[in-house]
C-alpha cells in the first residue's frame, strides 16, 4: 500500500507498506542513492514472518519533497511522522548502507518507540574518534566524501549530470561500479532479478533530481546530530569484511561505541551481500532470533 504523508513542516514523504498489515512493523531505510522500491523480501516471506515492512523515500528522493540542509538526525522526526500517520506506537528499524546511519538515529532519538535496530554495511560518523574513516574505501567514494567538505560546488557539478544519466539508464550505475566490485559482489549483482530491482530502485530514487543523493553525502560528512553511544535498545550490526564502499572498520567502531551491540562480520562477504543477509536480520528484529547461528561479537 502506497501513501503520501505530510510532515509537521509541510513536506510530503512517499511511503510504501509491504507484507502483513497486521504484522509487527519494521521500517526499512534504503541505501544511497535509493528509494522505497529498493530490494526487499517478497510479500509471502513477510507474511510468513507476520511482518509489516514500511519503506519510504528519504527527502529529495523519489516522491518525497527535499529537505535542504538535513542532518542524519532529522530522519527521526520523519519516521515518527510516518508512524503516527499509520497509527504505530512502537516499531523496529533497519538500514542498509546509506540507510544505516539513519536507522541508528531513530534508535538514539526515539528511545520510547524503537524496539530494536539493525544496520547492514553501514557508516560511522565522519568525526569518529580513533577511526581512519577512508581506510579500505574505494577511491571513487573517497573523492565524493572529500568533495562534500572541501568543494561542495564541484561535487554538485559532477553528481547532477551523473544522476541524470543514471535516471535515463539505471543500469549505468552498476556498470560504473563494476571495476570496483569484489568478486563476491559481482556474483550477487549478476543475478538478473536483483539487477532489475536495483535498476527500478535507482530510477525511482533519482527521477526528480540528484538532491536526495547530494543531501545524503553532505549529511554523512557533517555532524550527525546524535551520539550512537546513547542508543539503549538492542542493536545488530552486520557487515561483510570485503566491503570497499562502506569499509568494515566503520561497523567495528560502532560495535565498540554502542552499549551491548552485537556484531556479525562475514569474512568472505562484501557490500551487496547485505541483500542476502536481510531476511535473517528481519527475523532478529521481530523475534530476537538470528539463524543459522548466533552472531559472534568481534572486536577490531
Amino acid at each position: 500500500m502506497r501513501s503520501r504523508i505530510r510532515t509537521a513542516d509541510g513536506r510530503h514523504l512517499m511511503t510504501e507498506s509491504l507484507g502483513d498489515p497486521r504484522g509487527k512493523p519494521v521500517f526499512l531505510l534504503h541505501g544511497t542513492p535509493g528509494s522505497r522500491l529498493g530490494p526487499a523480501p517478497r510479500g509471502m516471506v513477510l507474511y510468513q514472518r507476520r511482518m509489516r515492512l514500511i519503506t519510504y523515500d528519504r527527502p529529495g528522493y523519489g516522491g518525497s519533497d527535499r529537505h535542504p540542509g538535513r542532518s542524519v538526525a532529522d530522519v527521526a522526526a520523519d519516521v515518527a511522522a510516518i508512524a503516527d500517520a499509520l497509527g504505530l506506537e512502537e516499531f523496529a528499524v533497519v538500514g542498509r548502507s546509506g540507510g544505516a546511519p539513519h536507522a541508528l538515529a531513530c534508535a538514539a532519538l526515539l528511545p520510547d518507540r524503537v524496539t530494536r535496530c539493525a544496520t547492514l554495511v553501514g557508516l560511522a560518523p565522519r568525526d569518529a574518534d580513533g577511526l581512519d574513516w577512508f581506510e579500505g574505501m574505494t577511491s571513487h567514494n573517497v573523492r565524493e566524501y572529500t568533495a562534500a567538505t572541501v568543494d561542495p560546488a564541484d561535487l554538485a557539478a559532477r553528481l547532477i549530470p551523473r544522476s541524470d544519466a543514471i535516471r535515463r539508464d539505471p543500469g549505468r550505475l552498476l556498470e560504473e561500479l563494476r571495476l570496483e566490485l569484489t568478486d563476491n559482489d559481482r556474483v550477487i549483482v549478476s543475478d538478473a532479478g536483483l539487477r532489475l530491482m536495483l535498476e527500478r530502485n535507482y530510477r525511482e530514487g533519482l527521477r526528480q533530481s540528484a538532491y536526495g543523493w547530494l543531501d545524503d553525502i553532505h549529511a554523512f560528512s557533517t555532524p550527525w546530530g546524535f551520539d550512537p553511544a546513547d542508543i539503549r535498545c538492542p542493536v545488530l550490526l552486520w557487515h561483510g569484511e570485503q566491503d570497499v564502499f562502506s569499509p568494515v572498520g566503520h561497523s567495528r567502531w560502532l560495535a565498540r561505541r554502542i552499549p551491548g551491540a552485537t556484531a556479525d562480520f562475514e569474512p568472505t562477504a562484501a557490500h551487496f551481500a547485505a541483500f542476502r543477509a536481510l531476511p535473517e536480520v528481519l527475523t532478529w528484529l521481530i523475534r530476537g532470533l538470528y539463524p543459522p547461528r548466533a552472531p559472534e561479537r568481534r572486536s577490531a
